[in-house]
């Protein structure tokens, strides 16, 4: 049975080629070849020796992802959609700036985590994805940008976990690969450029401080515990105090000094300046001296059957002024690429739900949402 070359980090691949036989610089040589050249036919690296290059291919594979489409928005973004077996497929989505290039990455097929506001978590759960198949999206936008812009520059210079899935839930694929994303033979990426992005698997992202430290983005998307239990389900077995203590825990190995915390703007939901506050009071003063951070609000993108609507532009940018004035640094997010269904929380593509969250969702009773006040004496 050959291996994909796509599933190894440097050490990995090192060990794969003492198993060959070969020494630690012959996987420098293959993993520069993979990742900095894009190249995926060993007869091109020219470098190896000829009785390796001759031995690689009964052992060994350099496989990408089928891309069954590829969409450009009328804004630059462009979104792939990936095949990755059973009648799954994954999207990946380039967004360019001036200043950067940003790749987001998908984790799953599908998400277990259901929040309420993501077309994704609307799908359920199929499987976790390979490190080789997180690997490869980034592999294969990296070099199709390169000729498609006809350069030989590194074109992405920022990689954000956040497309389908919880990357935290799938742990053991997820290091190795931020750990190839980061290294100089690989795609060189700062910590400070690299970003996974949770809704808070509390005990990983602890194991993330030690094994792997990059940016960390928090979904919180709400102020208190009884709204988040209804947004993001997961509250309900890490509760907002253990959340924010991890992010405590979390900062001192961070490539930053601050967390992002990403805020899904809901109209009527968790919009209102009651809400601003009691997030000012949580950020500011938890355990007693804070979590340092920086909120990024986020236009809610509609889908079907959402049953939610985004707050109007007036209430968000209220919003953000109260948490900016403060004290903390907030921004709101530019949409990108909603044209081609690529924004924030649109990310779907074709989903087996093993899960049945569809089934159990369309059987549950509406929500209710109380207004902020009476959260608080629930």
């Amino acid at each position: 049975m050959t291996v994909n070359l796509l599933d190894f980090d440097l050490e990995g691949l090192t060990a794969y080629c003492e198993q060959l036989g070969e020494k630690r610089f012959r996987a420098v040589q293959l993993f520069r070849w993979i990742h900095q050249k894009g190249a995926s036919r060993f007869d091109e690296m020219t470098d190896l020796a000829k009785s390796l290059r001759e031995k690689l291919p009964s052992v060994c594979t350099i496989t990408g992802l089928p891309v069954l489409s590829r969409q450009d928005s009328a804004d630059g973004t462009i979104k792939w959609l990936f095949d990755v077996g059973d009648g799954n497929a994954v999207e990946t989505v380039f967004i360019p700036e001036d200043d950067r290039g940003t790749l987001c990455v998908s984790s799953q097929a599908g998400c277990a985590v259901g929040c309420r506001f993501c077309s994704t978590g609307h799908q359920g759960f199929s499987r976790n994805l390979t490190t080789g198949e997180i690997l490869a999206q980034l592999w294969h936008a990296e070099h199709f940008l390169r000729k498609h812009l006809g350069t030989t520059e590194r074109v992405i210079t920022n990689v954000v976990m956040m497309g389908m899935g919880e990357p935290l839930q799938n742990y053991s694929a997820l290091v190795p690969a931020l750990r190839a994303m980061l290294d100089d033979h690989g795609y060189g990426l700062s910590r400070r450029r690299l970003t996974v992005s949770t809704s808070g698997v509390v005990p990983m992202m602890d194991r993330l401080a030690k094994d792997c430290p990059v940016a960390l983005a928090v979904s919180l998307h709400a102020p208190n515990d009884a709204l988040r239990d209804v947004l993001v389900p997961i509250n309900r077995k890490y509760p907002i105090a253990e959340l924010l203590d991890a992010c405590q825990r979390y900062l001192p190995a961070a490539p930053r000094d601050f967390i992002t915390f990403e805020y899904c703007m809901l109209d009527g939901v968790n919009d209102q300046p009651e809400h601003a506050r009691q997030l000012l009071e949580l950020v500011k003063h938890h355990g007693g001296r804070g979590v340092p951070c920086k909120f990024n609000l986020i236009p809610f993108n509609p889908f079907p059957d959402s049953g939610l609507r985004c707050s109007p532009r007036p209430v968000v940018q209220a919003f953000g002024k109260i948490l900016n004035d403060g004290g903390v640094v907030t921004t709101i997010r530019k949409t990108r690429g909603d044209d081609i269904d690529a924004a924030c929380g649109q990310l779907a593509g074709d989903v087996l739900d093993r899960t049945q969250a569809a089934r159990r969702r369309a059987a549950a009773q509406p929500i209710r949402f109380v207004h902020p006040a009476k959260e608080n004496q629930a």
